[in-house]
């Protein structure tokens, strides 16, 4: 039997992360992935073919203002979907190329093949061909992610009513896309068809959509999606999903206790994602499930067995792959007996829509529930120079201080580029930087940066300066 200091269930980024970090460390180290690929949900079929489908429709949409620009095209702009679904492939294939090259770099051994407890030390590997191998372990992480949830009455059939895995590589732009749930998945990928040319409406049981950002982001990504063309139903209770043959009908119930029937040709169920523990047979191991289906685990992720750990979807908390790198490093540095600390509070969290939203720390109605006397400092995109220049007016950053101490407590963007900009929030925040700290720093003109100076000085006794 072979033995590990470390064996890793799962290949996500916490997984290959964590594993990476414990080879570095001089630890013996495996890594089990049952699917043929490694990088898990978001590598395969999650951040990183999203992303790449989201930049090619955002090459349609930009587009459509050559003209503005002084370019003229030849003919009509051709959509070749085929093409673009096997462009996403190909940076999927090469992104999870790459974390193979890095596991035979740190001399991490790979199995593939579902992996099982036998006990707390013991691994089974089953492999596709049915075969199973038993390895040692000192110690193991659980790094095996999260699938997508749906509702007790749908029946996901995964070609009419779909997944994000499904949307993912569609053979044809629907005519009518209709979305269940209005998180992050849901208007990523809508976006993504809106641009293409379908009609795409949004049904969310919440008052609004992202009801866990902050209510102004919430508020301006939605003016911005509806003038695109999207249609949103907030405050609908999905009721029934059926499909007709190439039809879907979905209904909903409003706030009047009114029936609202859509006709689509495709429903995407994007409802939020489960923790995934099938087939882990974790309590022969000792290892605590909680009723929510995640692994129990205490502020050093540890489960209920000493020598096991779990980090990213499958634990409590944001399910973002940067947090879950972050866990893996927490957990392989304790491993190497260092002290390494997390701060949640200051996991940013991204909507890859166009504008793009990022924020960081506390909402305004978080702070508002814990009667937290705070101040508010706003800088619009549209009144940089910068963003002229690009024509990319939508949006504002926000920021939020404490109203005594003026150290910053939330920042919140919606525009261009806000996915990197948030990266100097976090720094802030990490050194409890006040607003006015912020707006006693040289940004760069002309940048989109400069609108987090400006919120600062906004923040700061109203000093804004152009605006």
């Amino acid at each position: 039997m072979n033995s590990f200091d470390v064996v890793v269930i799962g290949s996500g980024p916490g997984g290959y992360v964590s594993a990476i970090r414990c080879a570095q460390l001089g630890m013996k180290t495996a890594i089990i992935e049952k699917y043929a690929t490694l990088g898990g949900t978001c590598l395969n079929v999650g951040c990183i073919p999203s992303k790449a489908l989201l930049a090619s429709s955002h090459h349609v949409d930009e587009i459509k203002h050559f003209a503005d620009h002084g370019i003229e095209l030849p003919g009509d702009v051709k959509i070749d979907l085929e093409k673009m679904i096997a462009r996403k492939q190909a940076v999927v294939d090469q992104t999870c190329g790459g974390v193979k090259f890095l596991m035979d770099k740190n001399k991490i051994t790979v199995f593939e093949g579902v992996g099982s407890f036998e006990n707390a030390t013991t691994i089974n590997v089953t492999k596709n061909d049915g075969s199973v191998e038993q390895i040692s372990a000192k110690n193991t992480i659980i790094a095996t992610g999260s699938k997508p949830s749906s509702l007790p009455f749908i029946t996901i059939d995964k070609e009419r009513v779909i997944t994000s895995t499904e949307a993912l590589k569609l053979k044809e732009i629907p005519k009518h896309l209709i979305i269940i749930g209005g998180g992050v998945i849901g208007l990523e990928l809508g976006q993504v068809y809106l641009r293409l040319g379908a009609q795409v409406s949004v049904v969310e049981y919440a008052d609004r959509v992202l009801p866990t950002m902050d209510g102004a982001v919430s508020k301006e990504l939605t003016k911005v999606l509806k003038k695109a063309g999207m249609k949103f139903y907030t405050s609908h209770k999905v009721q029934k999903v059926e499909r007709n043959g190439d039809a879907v009908l979905v209904e909903a119930l409003n706030t009047k206790n009114e029936v609202i029937s859509l006709d689509g040709d495709y429903a995407l169920v994007c409802v939020g994602r489960r923790p995934y523990t099938d087939g882990l047979n974790a309590d022969k191991a000792g290892v605590k499930i909680t009723e929510r289906g995640q692994v129990e685990v205490n502020d050093h992720l540890q489960t209920s067995a000493s020598n096991i750990y779990a980090i990213g979807d499958v634990v409590r908390g944001a399910m973002l792959a940067h947090k879950a790198e972050e866990e893996g490093v927490m957990v392989a540095e304790q491993l190497a007996g260092q002290k390494p600390h997390i701060d949640y509070n200051l996991i940013p969290g991204v909507v890859y829509t166009w504008p793009e939203v990022a924020a960081v720390g506390k909402t305004e109605e978080q702070l508002k529930a814990e009667n937290k006397e705070y101040k508010v400092g706003q800088f619009p995109f549209k009144a940089l120079g910068r963003a002229r220049a690009s024509s990319d007016l939508d949006g504002f950053v926000k920021i939020l201080a404490d109203k005594t101490t003026d150290e910053i407590l939330g920042f919140h963007i919606v525009g261009a580029r806000a996915a990197d900009l948030i990266a100097e929030a976090v720094v802030a925040m990490e050194y409890r930087a006040s607003a006015e700290d912020i707006s006693r720093m040289s940004h760069a003109h002309p940048t989109f940066a400069e609108a987090i100076k400006e919120a600062a000085l906004a923040a700061t006794e109203n000093r804004a300066l152009h605006v």
